[in-house]
């Protein structure tokens, strides 16, 4: 696999990335599957910092969907012990990379431990100019829109709100980030054809790149494939282009 960008490639501004086929991967080598997710946690250092070289503007990664809180609770707590670790070990990597660490989804139920420990990353990395960096956790592309739209009947009720006025900019302002922009790039990763719930508002127009890789397996090779295949779309967003 050619691991190199051609000069001049036009780089995502934003790349969402569905992290998928940890447990699989641990499967065949015979592994626990926490395991799985541990060497997946390991690569998502690599992908970080060759997005952050690149120039990406925004990396978000779906680490945890609120459907994962139905898997067994040893697992679960595997999970979230392996993402306080991680909240606290790439401190100087986020730091020496100058990047803006921040996180969406119903952060509330994460347990304390873990949400104390992403509130400090988040806040020392605050400042950092440079790639933002966003764990999709406990969330879901639905939940989402509901919270969002509950936002907004407050707001009505409230008499901050006419009805009459509600838009797409009315929705967009109350998701999770209202500031982050829409993907350019959707990666997923272990060769499934579905979004998994996963930035459902955001994705209306963003270029699709599946790989049967799974994560453990995907690197920047597989990285620079996708933006490579990006660059050469035509991206219209419903119009057309005159000859």
């Amino acid at each position: 696999m050619n691991s190199s960008l051609p000069p001049g490639t036009a780089i995502p501004g934003h790349i969402a990335i569905i992290m998928d086929g940890n447990g699989r991967w641990a499967r065949d080598q015979g592994l626990r599957r926490i395991l799985g997710h541990e060497t997946g946690a390991e690569n998502v250092r690599e992908i970080t910092r060759e997005c952050a070289r690149l120039g990406v503007g925004r990396l978000t990664l779906y680490a945890f969907s609120a459907e994962n809180w139905k898997r067994p609770q040893p697992e679960i707590d595997g999970l979230m012990k392996l993402l306080q670790g991680y909240l606290v070990q790439e401190r100087r990597e986020i730091m020496d990379n100058a990047i803006r660490f921040t996180a969406i989804g119903r952060l509330r139920e994460l347990p304390e431990e873990v949400l104390r420990e992403l509130k400090e990353t988040e806040a020392m990395s605050a400042g950092n100019k440079g790639m933002v960096l966003c764990l999709a956790l406990a969330y879901g592309g639905r939940l989402e829109i509901v919270d969002a739209v509950r936002r907004l009947a407050r707001d009505v009720r409230e008499g901050r709100c006419d009805p009459d006025g509600i838009d797409e900019r009315a929705i967009a302002e109350r998701l999770y980030d209202p500031s982050a922009p829409d993907p350019d790039l959707l990666i997923r990763t272990g060769g499934d054809l579905r979004v998994s719930n996963f930035l459902l508002w955001q994705i209306s127009y963003t270029e699709l790149w599946v790989t049967q890789a799974r994560w453990p397996e995907f690197h920047k090779e597989h990285l620079h494939q996708a933006i490579r295949d990006y660059a050469q779309r035509d991206r219209r967003f419903g119009g057309i282009h005159e000859e």
